[in-house]
């Protein structure tokens, strides 16, 4: 599972706003990309980019630390698109299980009746079955786990970078993420039905 989140810089601009009461023109963030291994719920690869690195341009550094073979690749519609599936298959074989949404507005492709692509067959599971119903039977509801994990690295971590350049922002990444793989290989929740 992959997501991306916004983590804000302070910097001069912040401390000049509330000194000065004047006004920045744009606020500087970056763009902390995250996989998360749904099995053993840790974070298996992750990189930090620019706030206009897009996420599918940055996919291709974050499938270069994964060791380990993936069965199912999720998510959400940002990485939506011909390439991204291109590079899953050419990576770890026409055997993986690509869950990206498609958008609302998506239409089939002209040769949905004679070779349906991967997205021809979730928008036709869409429009039969309607999108939740899609999602749990895809498994895409298990997305929420990367949203989770967001969570708690703003929870833990903390919203902002301390440090000043993109290099040493880098670095606080990573360990940001040794502290939160620590945490989940110290004790995870598990849960049983009992009723």
């Amino acid at each position: 599972m992959v997501d991306s989140t916004g983590l804000k810089i302070f910097g001069e601009g912040e401390w000049c706003v509330q000194k000065h009461k004047t006004t920045v023109k744009r606020k500087h963030w970056r763009k902390l990309h995250l996989g998360l291994d749904l099995v053993s719920g840790e974070i298996v690869c992750n990189d930090l980019t620019a706030d206009d690195v897009g996420d599918p341009t940055a996919l291709p550094g974050l499938l270069d630390q994964i060791v380990s073979p993936v069965a199912q690749f999720l998510a959400d519609g940002a990485y939506d698109g011909g390439p991204t599936r291109d590079l899953l298959t050419a990576r770890f074989g026409a055997m993986i299980e690509v869950t990206i949404p498609p958008p609302k507005n998506t239409s089939p492709s002209p040769d949905a009746a004679q070779d349906p692509t991967v997205c021809d067959c979730h928008i036709a599971e869409i429009a039969t079955r309607r999108r939740m119903a899609w999602q749990k039977a895809t498994g895409y509801n298990q997305r929420s786990r990367g949203e989770t994990l967001m969570g708690r690295w703003k929870a833990v971590i903390g919203p902002k970078l301390k440090a000043r350049n993109l290099e040493s922002q880098k670095t606080e990444a990573k360990i940001g993420v040794q502290v939160l793989n620590r945490m989940t290989g110290l004790g995870r929740p598990s849960f049983e039905r009992i009723a």
